[in-house]
């Protein structure tokens, strides 16, 4: 029974392995998709008639592998680049620039969007100080399943004054968004530093998806480094850009990656990649306010009406947050 079960496992993964191959070359930066699908079928036809066929089994594992690791080294030397050509709305990398408690953010997006996919683009710069820094928000916008969200970080300063920073795939005007694409360098990363009126609105008044937001409960020598973290990484991102992954860096596991160093507590949950329920986590770990039971406390942090009521208004970061659980600390 053992060695059926080892069999079994041994199996699956060598599976998962060509089944990975096969797509990490179809989807790799080869310009022809007739080279690219005879390539992956050759990979998957040829790596399961060695595993097959060769013998001793051990040969044929020993084989196998070793055309894996070639496939696997050459997907991981893809190079990302910041020169390509680019959709208008993620054209434009944003940047910051430091003096004391001073920073100066440059490319703030704030689109003007008659719809979702017609709009003029605009972008500002802003001079913030870290002393006003106050606290922290995280958007959920839910555009399908209730398993999966974007996730957007706000961070507000004394005056009713947010600078929202969305992680985004940054794709160019041919491309579309796929899930399955997103596990395989198709995209590179981009953090867009943006309005609330941009990033939030688009979601809420033109894309119809559900968006909740939630105050964090984080003080302030969390909140500024994680700020600061964050800021330091947009500029490494002009020198050295960087490719999204759909599992290991995407727009949640990434706001870890900025989080952890700084915070007292670090934890790990499933649902960090079913970010879905990363708002059920926050509750649960006490990040976010308590005074409601879960669902109520969810039901009144939805801002989709408040986001219409509000539109293009100057103060249409405070209207969405006017009665929201946990505002006003």
């Amino acid at each position: 029974m053992k060695r059926f079960i080892t069999a079994i496992i041994s199996g699956c993964v060598l599976l998962g392995m060509i089944l990975w191959g096969m797509l990490a070359i179809y989807y790799s930066n080869i310009p022809s998709l007739s080279l690219r699908t005879a390539l992956s079928w050759a990979f998957a036809l040829g790596g399961s008639a060695v595993l097959f066929f060769l013998r001793p089994r051990r040969r044929a594992v020993f084989v196998f592998l070793l055309v894996f690791a070639g496939v696997l080294c050459w997907w991981l030397l893809i190079p990302p680049s910041n020169e390509r050509d680019w959709q208008p709305d993620v054209a434009v990398l944003p940047s910051a620039t430091f003096a004391g408690d001073l920073v100066t953010i440059h490319n703030i997006r704030n689109n003007d969007y008659r719809t979702e996919t017609d709009y003029t683009m605009r972008y500002y710069d802003k001079t913030f100080d870290l002393s006003k820094l106050r606290t922290v928000d995280l958007f959920l916008s839910y555009w399908g399943s209730p398993a999966i969200a974007h996730t957007i970080m706000s961070f507000g300063f004394a005056g009713d004054e947010y600078v929202a920073i969305s992680i985004e795939t940054r794709k160019t005007k041919d491309e579309e968004y796929s899930t399955i694409k997103g596990f395989f360098k198709q995209y590179e990363l981009i953090y867009v530093v943006s309005d609330e009126r941009d990033v939030v609105r688009l979601r809420t008044n033109y894309r119809g998806e559900d968006v909740y937001l939630y105050r964090l409960n984080a003080p302030i020598e969390v909140i500024r480094p994680v700020f600061l973290d964050y800021l330091t990484y947009i500029n490494q991102l002009h020198e050295h850009p960087k490719w999204y992954n759909a599992l290991t860096h995407n727009c949640t596991t990434a706001i870890r990656g900025h989080v952890v160093p700084y915070a007292v507590r670090s934890w790990w949950s499933w649902k960090l990649l079913v970010n879905g329920y990363l708002d059920e986590l926050l509750y649960d770990r006490g990040v976010v306010d308590h005074r409601l039971p879960f669902q109520d406390f969810k039901a009144r942090s939805r801002i989709n009406e408040r986001a219409h009521a509000a539109g293009t208004a100057p103060d249409f970061s405070k209207q969405i947050r006017a009665g929201l659980p946990g505002q006003g600390k």
